[in-house]
């Protein structure tokens, strides 16, 4: 009978050890970006007015509890966005617009502003993402930050600089959500 139990646990472990689950979600423990595996750093759920969003998901080399240890090294990583309703694509860039601008300062928004925009023309082209769809966002030293919406590849906007720019909007000392923001750096 021990023997049974011992089992029946070391199943149950073995299927749940594949995925995390966050609010009925479920998040992949890995994933590859640009040939590189990574390993999910930490997901949580993005509220606004106690209305459900998006389930956030990041992946990186080597999982880490700092902002640096994410976006500090010019390295591979992921960030995955599972709505929970539909979003408009004006909806999506004022939220970016907002992080940007709580995240970053002047100059740095300076420099970035063509790939700001490039990321918000990528995004009206897109129109209302719906409940159920995922943006994922890689980046990759060599290619930049690629954004893609249910496996179809909508855009890639050159530079590390955009690339920790946007991360910031989640990551940032004034995150567009601060229990989301401790949610994928696995401290909340």
């Amino acid at each position: 009978m021990k023997n049974i139990a011992a089992a029946a646990c070391l199943l149950a472990f073995s299927l749940s050890a594949g995925a995390a689950e966050v609010s009925g979600v479920k998040v992949d423990d890995k994933a590859s970006v640009g040939g590189q595996e990574l390993v999910l750093n930490g997901a949580g759920m993005r509220t606004r007015l106690f209305i459900k969003v998006y389930v956030g998901a990041l992946y990186v080399p080597q999982k880490s509890a700092s902002v640096q240890g994410v976006t500090g090294r010019n390295q591979p990583r992921r960030m995955t966005l599972t709505l929970q309703r539909d979003v408009g694509a004006d909806q999506l860039l004022e939220s970016l617009r907002a992080g940007l601008a709580d995240n970053n300062s002047q100059a740095e928004l300076d420099a970035i502003k063509p790939q700001v925009n490039e990321f918000a023309t990528i995004f009206k082209s897109v129109g209302e993402a719906k409940a159920g769809q995922m943006i994922v966002i890689d980046y990759t030293p060599a290619d930049g930050t690629k954004i893609t919406l249910d496996g179809s590849v909508k855009g890639t906007i050159a530079g590390e600089a955009f690339n920790k720019a946007l991360f910031n909007t989640w990551l940032g000392d004034k995150p567009v959500q601060e229990s989301l923001k401790k949610a994928l750096l696995g401290t909340g």
